[in-house]
């Protein structure tokens, strides 16, 4: 592979990579990836140069104590996936699109609306997984999950950064995992409401059936 072709390949991976990590863990992300190429064992594009600035390290460092606690209190943690929703793909979107440059371009926008997808599908599919979770009363499975999670977005930056043709096929087969958990999850919870309401609407002395 020629080094033209082995650039474009590492930064559809680091896009990809901030856009599925971005889903799950973006403080983790952003943290890591401003800290090592502050101290210069990365390279970032120019449009993600601004992760390496002390205030944007310190304020996902912050960030990132804070989720740490609560993505492993049941509950607690669906309500934090519940406020992220609105900042995470955003998030996934920007930072995607900050790979393919610093200024507006087809490329970027194009960049930014598939990484936006992508952060979608695995934050959706990160917050579903959870919500069943919580329907067991003991907490040490939030705990697994966290963990498994934590070490999820740990190993996928070392493997996008070092095999990125790896990560990218190991990105699609997730992809496809999360796509069929969100669609199942949505129509466990459809029949779940079903119930429900089908319950409320028996009369008194018949329930239903």
């Amino acid at each position: 592979m020629n080094p033209a072709d082995w650039q474009l390949l590492q930064a559809v991976a680091l896009g990809s990579l901030l856009a599925w990590a971005s889903g799950i863990r973006l403080y983790l992300v952003v943290f890591v990836l401003g800290l090592a190429a502050r101290y210069g064992y990365l390279a970032l594009p120019d449009g993600l140069a601004i992760l390496t600035h002390g205030y944007v390290i310190a304020a996902a460092g912050f960030l990132l104590a804070i989720e740490f606690l609560a993505d492993k209190v049941p509950g607690i943690d669906s309500a934090w996936d519940a406020v992220h929703t609105f900042i995470r793909i955003p998030a996934g979107a920007l930072l995607a699109a900050g790979v393919a440059g610093d200024d507006l371009t087809a490329i970027t926008v194009a960049a930014g609306l598939l990484g936006g997808t992508i952060t979608a599908g695995t934050h959706f599919a990160k917050a579903g997984g959870r919500a069943a979770i919580n329907t067991s009363p003991e907490p040490l499975s939030n705990w697994v999950a966290s963990f498994t999670e934590d070490a999820m977005v740990l190993g996928g930056i070392w493997v996008a950064l070092n095999h990125p043709v790896v990560f990218l096929a190991a990105l699609a087969v997730f992809i496809a995992f999360a796509a069929w958990f969100v669609i199942a999850f949505a129509r466990f919870v459809r029949r779940r409401l079903a119930r429900a309401a089908a319950a409320g609407q028996a009369p008194p002395g018949h329930p239903a059936g």
